[in-house]
């Protein structure tokens, strides 16, 4: 494929991929967002609720209107 090389190791096989973002930069920001959001995919969740209360008290805190 135009735009995109692979990393090989000592028995060929592909340990790295190196894309041509002006070829694949919107796709890779895609592949990039899969990627943090699985990351995180074991994290603690908020409620919207718990998350809206926290905000308030830090713009309370810090004089936001």
């Amino acid at each position: 494929m135009r735009g995109i090389q692979f990393l090989v190791n000592e028995d060929g096989e592909k340990t790295a991929v190196l894309l041509d973002l002006q070829e694949w930069g919107d796709l890779w920001e895609d592949f990039y967002d899969i990627l943090v959001a699985r990351s995180r995919s074991e994290e603690d969740t908020v409620s919207w609720s718990d998350l809206e209360a926290e905000l308030d008290q830090e713009n309370a805190t810090n004089g936001a209107v």
